[in-house]
């Protein structure tokens, strides 16, 4: 038997929705784009939503909308996808990075402080495998240092935090989430950036389509269409009526495919609780995860990948941390020891799958394995 990391949930009713864009004659940003954007921001209860086509394009615009430029300082923990970092550097500002949890691998508040200067303007938390960061502990710190907040939940569809969906917290300025294809909710390529400052909205909305004023759709379907203007200096991120396509019907499965994830997670941890330096993934009680991902800790992560793949299973780390990245430690002059606990826990994490078509008997097979393996 042979089990992928990730294979994405697709069925025939996808298949029809994107039979039916490409049918109607409008691939690019069209009505599909525009109820995707209405129906997202209902789940989640956003006031705005503004659909791209990654969740990289969403966290670039957001630091542009709320005022990012050149030599600024942004915080965010080194435990993440490099994209996170990358926006940052767009604009000529300085990554500046924070260990983390040594439980949820998320952004550790308590040492933010320290690395706050006359240069920092905003925050970026990162909710990793989906579960929320301490969120009221980084409002506090923006509002004394006047930081904005701009989240990546490129992990977090769906996810809450004491209650409230993340994408609707009140405090922050802007959250970006990804549909990419391994992403609980998958368009292949997508993101969107949820708000409920309707300026930052208006601004997103412009510069992701080249700073033209109007979006194609509003200018395709109104009188005066040949007529535009170029009022801010965009980028090319608007996605399209395919993906949007795939999205809706996507949505609508959202929390029915979070229940099957949630599952193999309880599999999981039952399995897994009495195995001897196994640490499972810890969830805090005043928070849902989407269970994006399902990562433990061990020792001789290495080998255990090794063997695995031997097996037949398939697996992953996340992240290697921004600080080991020969371009953002050399430009950056990074130092290894700032981040003892990143450090540990990537020397030690490993994802396991936990997609929902994972029949019982995969299920089962990943179970074995590991058992067996360490045994």
């Amino acid at each position: 038997m042979q089990i992928p990391f990730h294979k994405t949930h697709t069925t025939q009713e996808e298949i029809d929705a994107v039979t039916e864009a490409i049918k109607s004659g409008w691939l690019t940003m069209g009505p599909k784009v525009v109820k995707f954007e209405e129906k997202f921001k209902e789940y989640v209860g956003s006031d705005e939503a503004v659909s791209m086509n990654s969740a990289t394009a969403a966290l670039h615009l957001g630091l542009k909308a709320v005022g990012i430029k050149r030599g600024d300082e942004v915080i965010l923990p080194t435990n993440t996808f490099v994209a996170t970092a990358e926006v940052v550097t767009y604009f000529d500002a300085i990554p500046v990075l924070c260990d983390i949890e040594e439980n949820t691998h998320n952004i550790d508040v308590a040492k933010i402080e320290a690395l706050i200067t006359d240069k920092t303007r905003a925050i970026i938390p990162v909710h990793f495998a989906g579960q929320p960061c301490d969120m009221d502990e980084l409002y506090k710190i923006a509002e004394k240092y006047n930081l904005k907040i701009v989240e990546d939940a490129a992990h977090a569809i769906p996810s809450s935090y004491k209650g409230t969906m993340i994408g609707n917290l009140e405090k922050s300025d802007i959250t970006c989430f990804s549909f990419y294809a391994t992403k609980t909710l998958s368009t292949g390529e997508g993101g969107m950036a949820t708000t409920n400052n309707s300026e930052y909205a208006k601004n997103m909305k412009i510069n992701r389509l080249h700073g033209i004023s109007r979006d194609a759709w509003d200018r395709y379907t109104t009188k005066g269409a040949w007529h535009y203007e170029i009022v801010d200096n965009g980028c090319k991120y608007n996605t399209t009526d395919i993906n949007a396509s795939i999205g809706l019907v996507q949505l609508k499965k959202q929390d029915i495919l979070r229940e099957k994830r949630a599952y193999i997670a309880s599999v999981y941890n039952e399995a897994f609780k009495t195995l001897k330096n196994v640490q499972l993934p810890f969830v805090k009680d005043d928070r849902e995860t989407s269970w994006h991902l399902y990562v433990i800790k061990i020792d001789n992560r290495d080998e255990m990948i090794e063997r695995l793949k031997e097996a037949g299973v398939g697996c992953s780390v996340h992240f290697i941390p921004i600080h080991n990245h020969p371009y953002y430690k050399e430009k950056y002059n990074y130092n290894y020891e700032d981040y003892s606990v990143a450090n540990r826990v990537y020397e030690k994490s490993l994802s396991l799958p936990i997609y929902p078509d994972m029949s019982e008997e995969e299920i089962s097979f990943v179970v074995k394995n590991i058992k067996e393996i360490i045994a």
